[in-house]
């Protein structure tokens, strides 16, 4: 077993304390306004991820969508793009799987609609051209990475950056992020 691994419970949550008191608040904050500002001009904000990071593309909509309309009666017009199966698997199986997200980009996405990527790693190809094409489409892009960030640091827009060497770590923050999100959001009327 990698040595880097929490084994014991109280090791796990020491890492993960680590990570949250070193976590850039300023960076979080502005992202959390970057989704703020989009939800009051009335923009679509679109998830996507790989993996935990699409569960968690998932989890953000599931509570923004619902709570934050709830909270305020003001529309968050959310989606993900990993939340249609048959859609992901037939882009998947006939163009390929880099472009499964690119491509439903491509039917849905308008100028000034915000574009939330979550990748680990930061270097999902999939992710990447997404990022990439919303860019080029005028859009504005936020991407949740751990790691070193990968090229999804460099490349998007808006970033919020778990700098963990650690997958479960980096999806600890990008979870409590949308948290953050939620909570906030809630609580402030457009």
């Amino acid at each position: 077993m990698n040595e880097a691994y929490a084994v014991t419970a109280k090791e796990y949550i020491g890492r993960l304390s680590t990570l949250l008191a070193a976590l850039d608040l300023d960076q979080v904050d502005k992202a959390v306004d970057v989704i703020a500002q989009a939800w009051r001009a009335g923009r679509q904000i679109i998830t996507l991820g790989n993996g935990g990071s699409s569960l968690t593309a998932l989890h953000f909509i599931n509570d923004w969508n619902k709570s934050i309309y709830m909270s305020t009666g003001v529309p968050f017009r959310g989606r993900s793009l990993v939340d249609n199966m048959g859609l992901v698997m037939s882009y998947g199986n006939d163009l390929s799987f880099q472009d499964i997200f690119v491509e439903q980009l491509k039917n849905l996405l308008q100028k000034g609609d915000l574009v939330i990527a979550i990748s680990g790693s930061g270097n999902s190809e999939n992710v990447i051209r997404a990022v990439r094409y919303a860019n080029e489409q005028g859009a504005v892009t936020l991407g949740l990475c751990g790691y070193r960030g990968g090229k999804l640091k460099q490349l998007a827009q808006h970033v919020v950056w778990a700098d963990v060497d650690d997958m479960q770590l980096s999806e600890d923050v990008h979870a409590i992020f949308g948290h953050v999100v939620m909570q906030r959001l809630c609580r402030k009327k457009p």
